[in-house]
């Protein structure tokens, strides 16, 4: 516990050390801290003590505390109780602490207690529809950014359910675009029209934007018209392009020319047979999106687009992994092993090879050694990942009998079960005997005497 004092009273005095203006709200003009009328530096501290405790009790981690505090300054001018009271209300909605905690830090706003009261009539007037924390959450994100009021979320609620949106759906919307709450209901039939135009359903369009809310906010001139036609162009047949949307929403957030650079891609791979195959299994429209996903997410983690198309023609495997067995081995990559995430454009064979059995046995070997001083020179990702099994076991764990347990591959206490044969199974074998006649017996003579 006193560690735990000790870390915030740290926090909050480079906070007080770094002397910025301190707002009493956010419209206001600022005031210096040496100018502050009424105030002391004692009491300003004792208010940032009771902030960073409040706000860590509620799930805010110790290390965000300094940042967020210095960032959003108008807190200092704010009353406690109002902040506790606005903390209870977010709770209320049953929104999981760590999204109350991602809710505030992306927009503080959502504290003041006004605000949040009159959303809490709003929500309970909504009628039978079905309110997810998560829809809370995005709805009162977007509403405090652009003051929306209450009034004006129920009315799009009752637009949504008007042009045929079951109420499922109006939740996904909701919680995935609530910029929806702001569109006109031409608009929204505007897309639903142009989906129905490229041959889906009604009912399948309700599905669409069901998977994929995000899709009711593109343009239609600027952003789905040319991306059909795109589609068009690369030569897909329109009913594959209906079945592959219906399949899969997400084709809709395609950029213009992102799948045509991703076949192009596919045609210049250099791989296994077995490997391409599998690639290619669903046909080379749905392959093409999987490398949009896997770019997408090496783009999310800190690569430009450049070093991901690389990362991925070096190492295929990556595009018959799943998108979350990648972010796995990058999360280990940065956290654990304290690797740049760019080491993965020198070896992207890190991504291609088997998680539990390659990577995290290397890795703890490497830090076993590393810990006790048994290395002699740093081993980096390339020494680490492109060895092959013998050969790192060779170098690493046959000179340290302690590390063949976590290393396990051609360790001593590992032994392969070999399948035997039943016993007796060599008689079934056995060359088949026959009864030598006087004649062959003559005949061997003769051939023996010949050979003499």
């Amino acid at each position: 516990m006193a560690t735990k004092i000790l870390r915030i009273r740290n926090v909050i005095q480079r906070f007080v050390l770094s002397s910025k203006p301190i707002p009493t709200h956010p419209n206001e003009r600022f005031h210096f801290l040496s100018t502050m009328p009424g105030s002391s530096n004692g009491s300003l501290y004792r208010k940032q003590i009771s902030l960073a405790n409040l706000f860590q009790r509620y799930g805010f981690p110790p290390s965000q505390l300094h940042s967020f505090i210095s960032t959003n300054r108008f807190l200092l001018g704010s009353n406690l109780d109002d902040i506790e009271k606005s903390l209870g209300v977010l709770l209320s909605f049953k929104i999981p602490q760590k999204f109350v905690v991602s809710l505030i830090a992306e927009c503080p706003g959502v504290l003041d207690l006004e605000f949040l009261k009159k959303w809490e009539m709003g929500f309970s007037k909504s009628g039978n529809l079905s309110i997810s924390p998560m829809m809370i959450k995005s709805v009162l994100a977007y509403a405090k950014r652009f003051q929306i009021d209450p009034d004006g979320f129920n009315k799009s609620v009752s637009v949504l359910k008007g042009i045929g949106f079951s109420e499922s759906t109006v939740g996904k919307v909701l919680e995935g675009f609530p910029g929806a709450i702001t569109m006109k209901k031409s608009e929204m039939h505007r897309r639903i029209e142009f989906l129905m135009q490229i041959g889906i359903q009604r009912s399948e369009v309700d599905w669409i934007f069901n998977s994929y809310p995000e899709a009711l906010g593109f343009a239609i001139e600027n952003r789905l018209m040319p991306l059909v036609d795109e589609f068009e162009g690369l030569g897909l047949s329109k009913e594959l392009i209906r079945k592959e949307i219906i399949r899969e929403p997400r084709f809709l957030g395609m950029e213009l020319g992102e799948l045509a650079r991703c076949l192009e891609l596919l045609s210049s791979l250099k791989c296994r047979m077995p490997i391409k195959l599998k690639i290619f299994s669903d046909g080379a429209f749905r392959a093409g999106f999987e490398v949009k996903q896997r770019i997408d997410c090496l783009c999310k983690h800190g690569l430009i687009r450049r070093e991901a198309f690389k990362v991925l023609w070096i190492e295929p495997r990556v595009i018959i992994y799943d998108v979350e067995d990648i972010e796995k081995k990058i999360e280990f990559l940065v956290n654990t092993m304290k690797f740049n995430v760019g080491c993965l454009v020198e070896v992207p064979e890190y991504l291609g090879v088997s998680f539990e059995k390659q990577i995290v046995p290397r890795n703890n070997v490497i830090e076993y050694l590393r810990a006790r001083g048994g290395l002699g020179d740093e081993v980096g990702l390339k020494g680490m990942i492109k060895l092959s099994r013998l050969k790192f076991y060779n170098l690493y764990v046959k000179p340290y009998p302690e590390c063949e347990k976590m290393f396990g591959r051609f360790s001593g206490d590992v032994h392969v079960k070999r399948q035997h044969h039943p016993t007796g199974l060599w008689k079934m074998f056995k060359a088949q005997m026959h009864p030598e006649s006087e004649e062959d017996v003559k005949n061997m003579k003769s051939f023996m005497e010949g050979l003499v």
